[in-house]
C-alpha cells in the first residue's frame, strides 16, 4: 500500500478526550478513531491488525474442530427471561421495536446458542460439539476509561461446547486452554500472560482468566512464579495461596483480562430442557462450557505491552505490514530505485507500506514509521543510492545496516 493513498494520517498531539495509553497511541498513529465513550471505529491500518488477529483465532479454533456461525446481536427478550438473566445481567442494553416487541443487544450468546444447538443435536452420537463466532457485543458499561480494554461496543470470539459427561468437558476445557495460549503466543503476549483462577460466579467454583501483566490493567492478580499460575484478587478472602502448590509468597501485579473460560455445567441446558439420548436410550442433560476472548481487548493489550517512547512495536503476525519502506531521496533516480524495491518486496509476497509522500520531510517520515511500528523499516536515501543499497532496521533495534538491492530476497528469507 502506498502511504500517499491512505485517507488517514498520524496526529502530532495526543487526543484530548482520551486518557488511556492504548487508545491514545492507536489514534495518534491513525489506527482507530473514537466515536463516543467506549465506541471506536477501525481505520485501514487498525483493521489490518484486527483481521490478522481474527485469522489467528480462526486457525486455532479450527485446530479444536470448532464450527463457526454468526448469531444476531439483536435478540428477543424471551430467552433472557427463561434463564433469569434479563433481571440479573446489569449491563444489558434493552430496546423496543416498532412492533412493540422488546429486545436485548446481546453481550453474550448462551441464550441464543443453546436452543439453536438443541434443535440439531438429539443423540450422544452428536456430541461433543463446539460452536463459535466472532461478533459484535454490547454492554452498558459504567466505566469506559480504558480505551479498547473496556468498551460499550466490542468484538468477542465466543465459543460454546456441548458434552455428554464431565470428563469430556474437562478434556475439551484443557484443549481450549492450549489453543488460547497458542493465540497469545502468536500475538506476542505469551510471556506476560498467566492462567488465572477467578470466581466461577453462578456456574462453578472457579473459572479461569488469561491475564496479561501491565500497569494499564484493571485487575490485580497474585502470581506463583513456581507454577506460572495466578489468582485474581476478587476471589481472595484471606492470604493468597497458590491453588497448585500452596506457595504463599505470591507476586502482586496489575493485569488485563484478555480472555476467560467457564465450565457452565447444566445452567443453560436445564433452562432450555436440552437433553440427548445416551447409549441406553435414556435422556441426559447436556453439559456446557463457554470460552470468551475479546479481540479489541487483545489488541489493546498488545499495544500496552509492545511499545517504546516513539510508538508501537507490532509482533510480526499481527503487524499491519511486515515492512515500512521510506523513500527520502531527492532526485528522480532515487524515486525510481525506491519504486523498484517496493515492487521487488511485493513479488516476494511481503506486505509493505510504501511511504512515497513527496512533500513530507524525512524527519516526519521517520517519526511516522516509529509510531506505526511495522517490524522492519527500509530506507532508500541519496546516501544509500550511492552504494547501490538500502538501509534496513528492525523496529526493536537501535541501529540498522545496509543491504544491497540484489540481496533483498536473501535477507527476508533468512529473517
Amino acid at each position: 500500500m502506498r502511504q500517499s493513498q491512505l485517507f488517514t494520517h498520524s496526529l502530532k498531539e495526543l487526543p484530548k478526550d482520551e486518557s488511556s495509553f492504548n487508545a491514545q497511541t492507536l489514534m495518534r498513529a491513525g489506527f482507530i478513531e473514537k466515536i463516543s465513550a467506549g465506541v471506536y471505529a477501525y481505520l485501514p491500518l487498525g483493521l489490518r491488525v484486527f483481521q490478522k488477529i481474527e485469522a489467528i483465532i480462526r486457525q486455532e479454533m479450527a485446530s479444536l474442530g470448532a464450527q463457526e456461525v454468526v448469531l444476531p446481536s439483536l435478540t428477543p427478550e424471551e430467552p433472557w427471561q427463561q434463564t433469569g438473566r434479563l433481571a440479573t445481567f446489569d449491563v444489558l442494553f434493552k430496546t423496543t421495536g416498532s412492533d412493540k416487541k422488546k429486545y436485548v443487544l446481546a453481550p453474550t450468546h448462551e441464550e441464543i446458542i443453546t436452543p439453536l444447538v438443541k434443535k440439531f443435536v438429539q443423540s450422544y452420537r452428536d456430541l461433543p460439539v463446539g460452536v463459535y463466532q466472532i461478533q459484535t457485543k454490547f454492554r452498558n458499561e459504567l466505566r469506559v476509561k480504558s480505551g479498547l480494554l473496556r468498551g460499550r461496543e466490542f468484538t468477542m470470539k465466543d465459543l460454546y461446547s456441548f458434552h455428554l459427561d464431565q470428563d469430556d468437558l474437562n478434556a475439551y476445557y484443557l484443549a481450549v486452554q492450549k489453543a488460547y495460549f497458542q493465540i497469545l503466543k502468536r500475538c506476542g503476549l505469551l510471556e506476560q500472560t498467566y492462567l488465572t483462577f477467578a470466581s466461577g460466579g453462578a456456574f462453578s467454583q472457579y473459572s479461569h482468566e488469561f491475564q496479561t501483566v501491565t500497569e494499564a490493567g484493571e485487575d490485580t492478580i497474585f502470581i506463583c512464579e513456581d507454577c506460572n499460575l495466578a489468582i485474581n484478587k476478587g476471589i481472595i478472602k484471606e492470604q493468597p495461596v497458590c491453588p497448585n502448590c500452596g506457595r504463599k509468597d505470591l507476586v502482586e501485579r496489575r493485569a488485563i483480562e484478555v480472555a476467560n473460560i467457564f465450565k457452565l455445567g447444566l445452567k443453560f441446558s436445564k433452562a432450555f430442557n436440552f437433553t440427548v439420548a445416551d447409549a441406553k436410550g435414556q435422556r441426559q442433560p447436556v453439559i456446557m462450557g463457554c470460552y470468551g476472548l475479546g479481540l479489541d481487548r487483545l489488541l489493546g493489550a498488545i499495544v500496552e505491552v509492545n511499545h517504546d517512547n516513539h510508538g508501537l512495536i507490532w509482533p510480526v503476525e499481527v503487524a499491519p505490514f511486515k515492512a515500512h519502506l521510506l523513500d527520502i531521496t531527492t532526485d528522480p533516480k532515487g524515486h525510481h530505485q525506491a519504486q523498484n524495491l517496493y515492487e521487488a518486496l511485493l513479488k516476494l509476497g511481503l506486505e509493505v507500506l510504501f511511504d512515497d509522500r513527496r512533500q513530507t520531510p524525512a524527519g516526519s517520515k521517520f517519526a511516522d514509521a516509529d509510531l506505526i511500528g511495522c517490524p522492519y523499516r527500509l530506507v532508500v536515501s541519496d546516501r544509500t543510492i550511492e552504494q547501490d543499497s538500502f538501509e534496513i532496521k528492525r523496529r526493536r533495534d537501535t541501529e540498522g545496516r545496509l543491504v544491497n538491492f540484489d540481496q533483498v530476497n536473501t535477507y527476508f528469507h533468512s529473517n
